[in-house]
Order: structure tokens, then sequence, then C-alpha cells
């Protein structure tokens, strides 16, 4: 049976603990957050176990929910004919600049990429081919496809597949038993205002990365409808709910910066990649040919790529384009068709300027940073079965740390690895189902519906009052977009500083309404996924990434002493944050990657 459940907002104003309808839903197997990851470990799971009961909690609606909710214009990983697993990960290690890299996540991963790819092919996804009947590849490892349904396609195949989906529940925190295992999630029904309990045997989080932690630089106000490129209902509450028990966290520091359109954040590699339209500054150079040759050029490691044209800004050599006047008026038809299988309104805005690429080039920005575990590696330090520290908590997708560039393809094989890691884990280890811990549940409700019981006419923070100081903070002393991307030591501790002040303030948040009650809760998840955040920026005491990581009182990549994982692990019992680092290893290295891993 599958839950889609489409209730009407209701006007829900509770006094206490007492007046919240709590429902408790038992199962084998609990995906927190329904977007590609997720669908994948629901459909991986039923099909290893049919009779297994899968549960996916969605705080949207699966069939547009998550990060390619609105389409995607291609698969940006698919290894071609005569290229290996190992080829991918090395080209993967050469886009973080040599290293760090969880090679053994990563080829692991990559063995799984083709057949998920496969897999949504079969499910209905449009591919495009060559006359021949060949892929057709617009770079290196990426792949054109028609992908407005990208989404829905998932979704429907999930859902065919058997797994029981609750829309509409925002996961709030972590269930844990006696030894803290975590056995579950809860959740608030953002229409209903129920709170909900799912019991589970093994939990996977894929809820997706952390956008809006740092203000966008295409509005003046930090309003969540504000242009940005990731998912703006991607706050990071998956990261923030196993954070707040314990669970270790990976390379937060390694912050996803993409070159986007400027004043609207669309996606320039359909220009610049697909269409080959080179970057330029206002000079009229080619900026990838004119200073960074000796990297590469167009195929030097994304994060110069990506901070290149704000160089050239720093410089003196701004405004920066993606020069699309050497198309031609079908090529450029062509392009725009591209962008409405991804981002129709970019077509919309365009128009609305009245602009012609063909006559003008397109600016181009950078966007603000984003944590994603699926394009640069931030997340959970996870195990082989994709386990976090926390026993019988699974990542998949971007909640997964480590392994970068794995995109859309890669989190699909990595909801794959992880649901059969969570089967495995259940079989191995003979979980049960725990008794309910009362106590447990009464403190989360008061945690989650305080805003509420204190009503709009309190006198306290609104929601967006507090994120919008969270994100001008994370921009002015965290390196944001304003600041060129660039922070220090000193910039770092006045970040920290008042990150525990706001965090001092949640017990102030209001609201009026369960709309308003997700919002807190949201904002609540970004601070501290912010404190986070900060922490691995700080433990990193050199500049690795460029544009990604930049420290400009220590402006050097220093392989001695930093060649390595920095990690952070908060106490549940103090909220101290402790920040350390792990050793790195290269394993893929020809025939000595072979024997290692024979």
């Amino acid at each position: 049976m599958t839950n889609i459940s489409a209730s009407r907002a209701v006007d829900f104003r509770p006094k206490s603990v007492e007046d919240v309808k709590t429902v408790v839903v038992d199962c084998d197997l609990l995906i927190i957050g329904g977007g590609n990851a997720g669908c994948f470990v629901a459909v991986e799971a039923k099909k290893k176990n049919p009779g297994m009961q899968v549960v996916i909690m969605e705080k949207g609606e699966i069939m547009r929910s998550g990060a390619c909710s609105a389409g995607m214009d291609a698969i940006n990983t698919y290894i071609p004919e005569g290229k290996t697993p190992e080829d991918l990960v090395r080209w993967s290690r050469d886009q973080v600049g040599g290293g760090p890299l969880r090679e053994d996540l990563a080829l692991s991963n990559a063995e799984e990429l083709n057949e998920s790819v496969d897999d949504l092919e079969r499910w209905g996804l449009p591919i495009l081919r060559e006359e021949d009947g060949s892929i057709r590849y617009r770079g290196k490892w990426d792949i054109s496809i028609h992908g407005e349904q990208l989404k829905p396609i998932m979704a429907e195949k999930a859902i065919e597949y058997g797994a029981d989906v609750y829309n509409r529940v925002a996961g709030t925190g972590l269930l844990k038993d006696g030894e803290g295992n975590c056995v579950g999630a809860m959740g608030i029904h953002v229409r209903s205002g129920e709170f909900y309990v799912f019991r589970a045997k093994a939990t996977v989080n894929s809820t997706g990365g952390a956008g809006t932690l740092y203000k966008s630089y295409t509005a003046d106000s930090t309003d969540s409808g504000a242009q940005i490129w990731m998912c703006p209902y991607c706050v990071g509450s998956g990261y923030a709910m196993g954070f707040r028990q314990g669970a270790e966290l990976s390379s937060l520091e390694q912050r996803w910066v993409a070159t986007r359109t400027k004043d609207f954040c669309g996606p320039v590699d359909t220009i610049s990649v697909g269409y080959k339209a080179p970057i330029i500054n206002c000079k009229e150079e080619k900026i990838m040919q004119e200073r960074y040759q000796h990297l590469g050029g167009d195929a030097a490691p994304r994060f110069i790529r990506a901070n290149a044209p704000m160089e050239e800004w720093l410089q003196g050599r701004g405004p920066t384009y993606c020069d699309t006047r050497g198309l031609d008026d079908e090529t450029n038809w062509r392009m725009m068709c591209d962008y409405l299988n991804e981002r129709p309104s970019f077509v919309l805005f365009l128009a609305a300027r009245g602009q012609d690429p063909v006559k003008e080039p397109i600016e181009i920005f950078g966007s603000d940073p984003y944590i994603m575990g699926g394009h640069t590696m931030g997340g959970f330090w996870v195990n082989l079965d994709r386990m976090t520290t926390m026993p019988g908590l699974f990542a998949a997708g971007e909640t997964a740390g480590g392994n970068p560039n794995k995109f859309v393809g890669g989190c699909a094989a990595e909801g794959k690895i992880a649901a059969r890691g969570a089967i495995k884990y259940m079989e191995e280890n003979g979980i049960e189902l725990p008794e309910l811990d009362e106590m447990q549940l009464r403190v989360e409700i008061e945690r989650v519906y305080a805003p509420l019981f204190r009503g709009a006419d309190y006198d306290g923070v609104s929601p967006r009052a507090m994120k919008d100081r969270l994100q001008r903070l994370m921009d002015e002393y965290a390196g944001g977009s304003s600041q060129f991307y660039r922070t220090n030591e000193e910039r770092l501790d006045y970040a920290l500083k008042h990150i525990a002040i706001l965090q001092s303030q949640f017990r102030f948040l209001k609201a009026g309404d369960l709309h308003e009650l997700m919002q807190a809760n949201e904002t609540m998840d970004r601070v501290d996924v912010a404190e986070a955040v900060v922490h691995h920026l700080k433990g990193r005491k050199e500049t690795r990434w460029a544009g990604w990581q930049t420290r400009t009182d220590y402006p050097e990549r220093d392989d001695a002493n930093y060649d390595c994982f920095v990690e952070t692990r908060r106490d549940p019992a103090t909220g101290e944050v402790e920040c350390f680092t792990r050793p790195y290893v290269q394993l893929v290295s020809g025939d000595r990657f072979k024997k290692q891993t024979a």
C-alpha cells in the first residue's frame, strides 16, 4: 500500500505537548528523503526483498521533490566505451586537485554507475543518441538527456515496487535505542501538524545537500524565493539530524561553488561544455586559455574553472561572460531547448531582458556556497556499505561524504549500495524494533513544536529574521560570494561566536502556523550545519581548493600537514564540537590498486 498524503493545511495551534497527536509507523527500512538517491534505495531494497516493509518519509511531494524536481539536461557521469571505473576515479581525483578522496567509495560507486543510468533509460528517461545509436556525449564523461520528467520517472518506479510514501512529513530528528543505535526517525506533517514516529530496523538518510546557508548574490533579500543554483528546499536537515546525535561529518570545508549565469543563477555547463562557448573577461580574453593553460585550460579541475571568473573580477577584468556570439541560429535554438528541459525560466529571463545570445554574451558569476556530497565530498563519514559512524544509520546521495562527482547517476548508484548495506546490517545483526522511548519522543516534540506553542504574537524571533542573520553572517565571515569566498581564522572565530548566539536564541523562535513551524525547524537545522561548516573551514589551515575553500591567512597548499580528511563530531550530551583529521591513502594507481583490492 502506498500512502500518498495530499491533505490540505489545517489551522493547528497547539499549546502543549499533550495537544500534539502522535502517529507511529513501523517498518523494516526507513528512507528519509524521496529524491534521486532515496528512490533508488527503495527500488533496490524491494528488488532484493519484495516482502520488506520500505517507507519513504518525504518533506514535499515525491513526484516533484528533491534537487532533480525540475528536471535535468544531462547526466554528468557515464563511463564511455574504452574507459574503466578506475579511469573515472582518477578523473574524479584530478577534479579535486589530486586528493584527498575516498577512492574506496568512488570505485564501488563507479562500478555501479552505468547500470544505474541504464535503469533510468529502461524506466523511460530519453537519453540522446547519435545516428549510429551510440550515446551522445557533451563532454568527457557527461551525456545529454531530455530530463524534464526525470524525477517523476524515479518516483513512479519507487511506488511501483511497493514503497510506502509519506508525503509532507519533514524529518526533524533521529530515533535512538538505549545503546545509541539509530532505530528510525521523527518528523512533523506540515499540513496536519501530526508528529510522526517511524520505527525502523535500518534507516537511510538521503535528504539532499545544504543550500541557503549563505546569502545568495542574486537578490538584495535573502528570501528562499531568491534565485539560487541548488534546490532551495534542501537545507541540510539530514546533516543536522546526524550531527546533533554525534554522527561524524567529513570534508564539509570542500564546499561547492559553481559558475552560474549572473542575476539568474542558471546552469553554465550547458553553454560552456555542451556548446563550447569560451569563458571571457571584459577585455575579450579567453580566461581558461590565457591564465590556466598550464593547469589544463578548459580541462582544469572544477574548482579552478569555478573560481576563474571571480579571479578576473578581483583583478579588475570583470564582468565575465560565456561568449555565445559564435553560435549560429540553429545551435542557439538547440541550446534554448536544452534550457527548457532543465531551467525553462532562464529562457524567459533572457526574453525579458531582450537578450539574444547570438548577439550578446551571457554574463556569469560564482554562486553562493553549498554543501553537497554528490558534487564535492561533504557529508557523513561512511564505510563501504554506506553506514555512518552511528550504527543503523546509512547515507546515500548528497549526505554521503568522501566521494565527489557522483551527480545524478552516482547518487542513484549510491542508493543501491546503501540499500544493500542496510539489508546486510539487518540480517547480520538480527535487528528487532525497540520499544518506544516515550521520554525521547516528548523531548523532541517540545523542541520541534516550541515555536508554535509560543505563537505568532510572542515577542520573539521569526524564522525569516534568524535565517537572514545566519545567511549574512556566513556570507561575510565564512567565505561567501560577497567576499569572493575568502576567509581567515579571525572571521571564522567571529562566525562561531555569533552562530552560538543564534543557537541560544532558538528558545525565542516563534511560528503562527504549520508552514512557519517547518521554516523554524529548517532554520535551526541551517544554523547547526553552519556550525559544522565553520569548524571544517577552521580545521583546514591551508588553501587546497581556491574558491571552494580559500584561507587568506594560509594561502598555500600544505601537503605535509593537510593531505588528509577534516572531520567533526558533536557530543550529543554537551554540544561541544570536536574537529580532527583522518589520513588519506591513495588506492587507484595501476597494479598497486589491483593488488590492494583483489
